[in-house]
Parts: structure tokens; sequence; C-alpha cells
């Protein structure tokens, strides 16, 4: 899910739609790594390729370039940030949110490296809805297809906690 402000950008917040975020956990040669895929359904105002368009307005704005190399969000001049509490993580722009519940393994994952890495794509994925299951072979290509992968900007995003 996905609340934007009001504030004057680039782009038109309106054509955002919903953005949604997708986490697993797969191998990788140092072990387990935790996974995010955030994506736009492409249900803005104005269609498909204005959601695409202003997605790519929103992360190119933020210093996230897309298709570019892999970013490190540690740095403090990035304004993304994610928190993972209570077995949800909760991904965050200037103006825009978006959430997801973790499973188990992502959670062990992330505690063991301290990140995870987001693939924030642009290109729109309609069939796969909020609330609704999604076939793992369906999200495999998804997630795996040159076209999703290019279009999105590659981010190492440090896990914070809430402190209590």
């Amino acid at each position: 899910m996905t609340s934007t402000s009001s504030e004057t950008r680039a782009f038109n917040a309106a054509d955002l739609g919903t953005l949604v975020v997708m986490a697993w956990s797969g191998e990788a040669p140092d072990g387990d790594m935790p996974y995010l895929l955030a994506y736009p359904l492409g249900d803005g105002a104005g269609g498909p390729e204005a959601t695409s368009a202003a997605v790519h307005a929103l992360l190119e704005t933020n210093g996230l370039p897309v298709g570019g190399e892999l970013t490190d969000a540690a740095r403090p001049s990035l304004p993304v940030t994610m928190l993972v509490e209570a077995g949800h993580a909760v991904v965050t722009l200037p103006g825009c949110n978006a959430q997801c519940s973790l499973p188990p393994e992502w959670l062990a994952a992330v505690g063991e490296r301290g990140y995870a890495y987001l693939v924030f794509t642009t290109r729109p994925w309609p069939d796969a809805e909020p609330g609704k299951p999604v076939d793992p072979e369906a999200f495999a290509a998804f997630a795996g297809a040159e076209e999703t992968l290019t279009a999105a900007a590659h981010i190492m995003l440090p896990a914070r906690r809430l402190r209590g």
C-alpha cells in the first residue's frame, strides 16, 4: 500500500497509483539474501505509462538511479529508509511509503546481514495485487525479467528497528 503527500514534485503524485512491496529470500554466495521487490500496479491516474514515468521520477528525484549500479542507502544523503518491526518492513521515501509482511526466513537473513537488497522497478505489474496470492513461478518470472531489472533502482537498504 502507498500513501503520498501533496508536496510539489517533479512528477504527479496521483500518477504513482498503488505501489506494492514483496519480500523473499534467496541463496547468495555468502548466505541467504533478504530481497524486497517494489513495483507499481500501473493504476495511477494517467495509466500504466504515466505510472512508470512517475515512479522513475520519484526514484531519480531521491538520488536512486534507474538501471544504474547498486546504490548503498547507508549514505546519509539518501532519503530512503526501511524499518523492520513486528514481522513487517516499511520502506519510506519522501512523500511515499509502502509496507509488507515478512516471512521468517527473510527476517533471519536480514538479522544476519543488517540490510536487504531492494529492487524498486518502474515496470508495472497489474496482476499482483495486494492481499491476493501470487503464483511463485509468475513472481520469479516478473522479478527476474530483464525488463524488470533494467527498469529498476537497485539499493542496499539498511534495516532499522524501533528502539525501546
